[in-house]
């Protein structure tokens, strides 16, 4: 089985590419000339090919001989990052990926990595896929725009399955460490008491989901990859400080007064170039509630996801700390 895979070098991706490789598939993956981003999976048997998503010429051909593609390239949300930016990568670049899958003879299956996010907040009730679309920032917007690309092409005849990830962590991830890091050195504090639901998925759940829905997913469907259950943020958090040792977070701000200095940090770091230790996308996730249901990719595809928070964050801990990350 040969498989090519956009955004090997991100978390997800890499954490696909390496149970693919595992599992004896031949593995190419898509990689911009002169990035040394590959350094990470450099020990896997994988096929590099030179590219971009934004570059639709440079895609041509690269897909022939594969069974599966699946499309994980993509820029995540940051702030100070223009709608442009976002266009040209998640929304142009899912078309050319679309386009160069069409155009092969081999007619390969395709899984598109969206995101839940572009059904905005949830509440406390749980959101199907059937939902309509809400994206509250620049990136969930784009990640809409995207998504109907891809079933887009899904009615022209491409096999097409659409996969919506939550809010993934583990082993590997670099987006998230932030959150540790804050826990472990005291600087985490809560939004609204950190009492607003959220649903995290430990990453072998989320490449499990994944592939069940390159596996069995029919084209044009949509599933929801998220953990086992939504926790409270607060929840979230007190099982990362256990994990790590170190003291309980203890001071909340209400979310207009968390908003009003992520804006003015924002302001300020990107005068000055720098990262915001605090954005309003941030601000958001911890004090809006985002549920998902997983109940159709359970009956469609049998996932169904096993690692609760407890395992979860422990296994994520222990890797961080066994790669000097923590």
């Amino acid at each position: 089985m040969r498989v090519f895979i956009t955004g090997a070098t991100g978390f997800l991706g890499g954490a696909l590419a390496r149970v693919l490789a595992a599992e004896g598939a031949e593995v190419h993956a898509l990689v911009r000339p002169a990035s040394d981003h590959r350094r990470a999976l450099e020990a896997l048997p994988i096929t590099w090919r030179e590219g971009d998503v934004t570059v639709a010429e440079s895609l041509s051909g690269l897909f022939n001989g594969a069974e599966w593609v699946i499309h994980a390239a993509g820029r995540l949300g940051q702030p100070g990052v223009s709608a442009q930016v976002f266009q040209r990568i998640n929304v142009d670049g899912t078309r050319n990926v679309m386009a160069a899958a069409l155009a092969t003879e081999s007619r390969p299956r395709v899984l598109h990595l969206s995101s839940t996010g572009i059904l905005g907040p949830t509440g406390p009730d749980e959101a199907a896929e059937n939902a309509p679309y809400a994206p509250t920032n620049v990136y969930e917007r784009s990640k809409a725009a995207a998504e109907a690309v891809a079933l887009a092409f899904a009615a022209k005849g491409l096999h097409v399955v659409v996969a919506r990830p939550g809010f993934i962590y583990g082993p590997g991830d670099r987006h998230g460490l932030g959150l540790f890091r804050a826990i472990r050195d005291g600087r985490f504090f809560y939004i609204d008491a950190g009492r607003h639901l959220f649903q995290p998925t430990f990453v072998a759940d989320a490449v499990a989901g994944m592939l069940a829905c390159l596996r069995r997913g029919s084209p044009g469907d949509v599933y929801h990859i998220v953990g086992p259950r939504a926790v409270a943020l607060r929840v979230f958090v007190t099982t990362i400080a256990d994990a790590l040792g170190v003291r309980q977070p203890r001071w909340s701000l209400p979310r207009w007064l968390a908003m009003a200095a992520a804006t003015s940090l924002e302001a300020v770091c990107l005068a000055i170039g720098r990262h915001p230790p605090l954005g309003r996308t941030a601000v958001a996730l911890f004090s809006e509630g985002r549920v998902f249901s997983w109940q159709k990719a359970h009956d469609d595809l049998g996932y169904t996801p096993v690692h609760d928070i407890g395992a979860g964050v422990s296994a994520t801990v222990t890797w961080y700390r066994e790669h000097t990350w923590l």
